[in-house]
């Protein structure tokens, strides 16, 4: 028996929690046991998108952080953080002190993500003086 406090199970027109908390960059395991137990509807999406409560704006500002909001926080890929052991959420303080004191993985992990992204970058520039690719924007 549910109740009317009880939310739904995942179905055509809710989704699992962890693919919410996916969309709202957060890390699962720190949200509240009521957004863990059930599937949330789109429109509880929008409106947790629109209108945070307090614990996801507490959650986006101080973490635990998920792995890809890690990695665009220290500016390397989600791989690089494998690469360097980092496998586990870290908070904004725990971000914040590798910023600040980066270990040598991390100095490494940063220059190979930045050769990457400029490769990326010049072959996109090489299909669109080809003509191969619409120009952005």
């Amino acid at each position: 028996m549910t109740t009317d406090s009880a939310r739904p199970e995942p179905s055509p027109r809710a989704m699992k929690p962890a693919t919410a908390a996916k969309k709202l960059g957060v890390y699962l395991p720190a949200t509240p046991e009521e957004f863990r137990a059930g599937g949330i509807s789109r429109e509880e999406l929008r409106e947790l998108q629109e209108n945070p409560p307090e614990w996801l704006t507490e959650l986006r500002r101080n973490g635990p952080h998920p792995r890809p909001v890690v990695a665009g926080r220290l500016g390397v890929s989600i791989s690089g953080l494998a690469r360097g052991g980092v496998d586990e959420a870290l908070t904004t303080e725990q971000i914040d002190e590798l910023r600040r004191n980066p270990p040598p993985w991390l100095v490494e992990e940063r220059e190979r993500f930045a050769r990457v992204r400029a490769e990326e970058e010049r072959l996109r520039a090489a299909q669109r003086a080809e003509g191969s690719e619409p120009p952005e924007g």
